[in-house]
């Protein structure tokens, strides 16, 4: 099956920078996050997401898929393991077999590097923020407890394998229309070890590793993102031979906030405001990620949509430590029901602009005061009549403000 460009899946350019492959891994993976999108192939996408972000936002990574395409970014990067992928008995390991001889003597008993683990964790907008420290419970593959890794039952002897004599080899010889040809392979004894056991180890059955469930500290830092990994170097499966242990990499998480937004390192909030305290200007009181707040100015006159940055508010840069801004939008709320009360000021109000701005209205006013009526909920609340009320009055005092 053909492999999708990392490039398309993010929806950039081979010539874009390293600051424009995060901004679209951001959009990307917001759309595509599970807690957010309920399509059901909206997981696998964002996990395609993920894989191509961590591949083009590392520069060695980058230069290698941009050479080699997906063989150059799978296994070894496709340098020091060419055919990796084809039949190592098969196909072109027959043919370096005849020549050089089987290297799965040589495999059996060379070190391997673990294989690594993945583990899922979900942080509350404020962990995110400010860095968390985790436990997360993970299943791993150790060196066996028991019998230290060697595969005996402890007290019993290894003994040198009789077939292959130790070597963890054996030598066939053919003879063709061509000659006679000799092949290496495996020692079928001991699998390439070189070694056999009298008696293997009674908790791992001579595999010299054993399954075991870890708890591990995880410390989150501050300015993460859902989608983005944290690695514990060391933390995987154990290597055989001796080989070094796989990385645990920590998926991340973030839930939603009550009312505030990200973007990039800076918290946006909606400020709402009535139509006087944006005619009139006012002091206002803004939450904070450290559950606090700070006064904020709204000076007299300002529209709908103003943005305000209160500097240094905002979330931690995942690098270097220093915070974006808290950006304040106004959002100017106009009331749709209204006391009697209210209703005479606002119409006060409208007259100091325009005296007589309200004299078409007059008639309806009265009828509403004849049949009683304290409340704009009162008024018809047919498709006609809100239509009425909207192109009113407000809109008049908006007008006027702008």
């Amino acid at each position: 099956m053909a492999q999708t460009d990392y490039y398309e899946v993010l929806g950039v350019s081979r010539q874009d920078s390293e600051e424009e492959i995060r901004k679209a891994f951001r959009r990307k993976a917001m759309e595509y996050h599970p807690d957010r999108n309920k399509d059901p192939d909206a997981e696998e996408k964002f996990k395609e997401i993920n894989e191509a972000y961590q591949i083009l936002s590392d520069s060695g990574k980058r230069a290698q898929y941009d050479r080699f395409g997906h063989a150059g970014v799978n296994g070894n990067g496709g340098f020091d393991r060419p055919f990796d992928g084809f039949d190592v008995f098969g196909g072109f390991g027959d043919i370096f077999d005849s020549f050089f001889g089987d290297a799965g003597g040589r495999r059996a008993r060379s070190p391997q590097r673990g294989t690594d683990l993945q583990q899922r964790v979900t942080l509350s907008f404020e962990e995110s923020a400010f860095g968390a420290e985790r436990e997360v419970d993970i299943s791993r593959v150790e060196i066996c407890h028991l019998c230290s890794g060697a595969g005996n039952e402890p007290g019993t002897p290894i003994i040198t394998c009789s077939t292959c004599g130790g070597n963890g080899q054996v030598r066939r010889t053919q003879r063709s229309v061509f000659g006679q040809f000799s092949q290496v392979s495996a020692c079928p004894t001991c699998q390439g070890k070189g070694t056999t056991m009298e008696s293997p180890c009674s908790n791992c059955r001579g595999a010299g590793m054993e399954r075991r469930n870890r708890k591990t500290v995880v410390n989150i830092p501050a300015g993460i993102q859902s989608g983005m990994q944290v690695r514990l170097t060391g933390e995987g499966n154990v290597g055989a031979n001796g080989g070094p242990p796989g990385n645990l990499y920590i998926q991340v998480d973030v839930r939603n906030h009550e009312f505030f937004e990200r973007e990039d390192y800076d918290l946006l909030y909606a400020l709402p405001l009535n139509v006087a305290e944006a005619a009139l200007g006012v002091e206002k009181q803004i939450p904070t990620l450290e559950g606090t707040t700070t006064s904020l100015k709204i000076p007299q006159g300002t529209q709908p949509g103003a943005e305000f940055r209160i500097r240094g508010k905002g979330i931690s840069h995942i690098n270097h430590g220093r915070r974006g801004d808290l950006r304040v939008f106004v959002d100017v709320q106009v009331p749709r029901k209204l006391t009697s009360e209210q209703r005479r000021l606002l119409e006060e109000f409208a007259r100091a602009f325009d005296p007589g701005a309200l004299q078409e209205d007059e008639a309806a006013t009265a009828q509403v005061s004849e049949n009683g009526y304290d409340h704009a909920d009162d008024w018809d609340e047919s498709e006609e009549g809100r239509e009425g009320k909207d192109k009113g009055i407000f809109d008049r005092i908006k007008d006027a403000l702008s």
